[in-house]
């Protein structure tokens, strides 16, 4: 073969390479470009429970996790907003509200509404310090790490705010609240994955108060399989955790590819049975509502918050 036509492959063969380097940069722009689109497409999940004592119910249960708030989300605020208008008997909020140091008056100025109903609350990591850049394709080799110095965030202030309005603090505590005439009885924990979970178990009545309708729910920002496993044997009657964003990233037809905990990726969203030593419980975890402000983008995932109505068993 000719210097020429060595000369003339190997232009044709760059040309190759240059269209489908072209190709797949146009893509990846594309698939960004639809990511920052989706974040802002908030949905609302809603799920049907038959698990209160006969004759009681329906009682409505607005379940909010990883909001992730940055100041200037306009969309999001508004949202959240408007969530006040499904007047819920609940609000459960299940941690990460935070995503930037100055995001806790912004965040509780979005929720204003919606802290006029009873409600409880437990914190996760990006409640007590601030996201970091990093690389997404860590999340493919495990849950993510904390950093060695991470920023702290106002988590003491936020916690305030939410007491001030009335929402019970279940940090590693338990705590009864009578509420539409029935009697609750919660149990959470401080974030699993910084491992700051501690089980104080159930609240404890006299004899005959146990013997009263209640239903016992457990509040969790990280489902990772062995605080599933305590509450499921501890008897409770449904779990409700976050964290896992449902996969952020997910592949459509497919689902999550990762849950950035312990957790099988198919039950990364969605409410489910959970089974341990003979026991089950139903668990609802939520997809969440916000990013990591250094990765901003959802593929496949809608952001959601989820209204649970339970209604009588049969």
């Amino acid at each position: 073969m000719s210097i020429d036509s060595l000369a003339s492959r190997a232009r044709s063969i760059g040309r190759g390479f240059a269209v489908t380097a072209g190709a797949g940069a146009a893509a990846g722009m594309a698939a960004f470009g639809y990511g920052l689109w989706e974040k802002n497409q908030f949905v609302l999940r809603e799920e049907t429970l038959a698990i209160l004592p006969p004759g009681r119910g329906p009682f409505r249960v607005l379940h909010l996790s990883d909001i992730h708030f940055v100041p200037g989300q306009r969309k999001k605020a508004e949202w959240l907003g408007s969530l006040a208008d499904l007047r819920p008997d609940l609000v459960v909020n299940t941690g990460d509200n935070l995503s930037h140091v100055k995001a806790v008056d912004p965040l509780l100025d979005a929720l204003r509404l919606l802290l006029q109903f009873p409600g409880v609350f437990v914190p996760g990591s990006n409640d007590y310090f601030a996201p970091s850049l990093k690389n997404p394709a860590s999340y493919l080799l495990g849950p993510s790490k904390a950093k060695p110095k991470p920023v702290a965030l106002d988590w003491p202030r936020l916690r305030s705010g939410f007491g001030m309005s009335g929402w019970v603090d279940l940090t590693n505590r338990h705590q009864s609240l009578v509420l539409n005439g029935m009697r609750f009885d919660f149990s959470g924990v401080d974030d699993p994955h910084l491992n700051r979970e501690r089980y104080a178990g159930w609240p404890r009545g006299t004899v005959s108060q146990d013997a009263n309708d209640h239903l016992r729910i457990a509040v969790i920002h990280a489902p990772y399989q062995r605080v599933l496993d305590h509450f499921t044997e501890g008897g409770a009657d449904l779990l409700l955790a976050g964290h896992t964003h449902g996969g952020q990233l997910c592949i459509p037809g497919y689902g999550a590819v990762v849950a950035n905990c312990d957790l099988p990726t198919w039950r990364a969203k969605g409410l489910n049975d959970w089974s341990s030593n003979g026991s089950t419980t139903p668990v609802n975890v939520s997809g969440g509502i916000g990013t990591s402000r250094f990765a901003p983008v959802r593929i496949a995932c809608k952001p959601e918050a989820v209204l649970l109505t339970l209604t009588a068993r049969e």
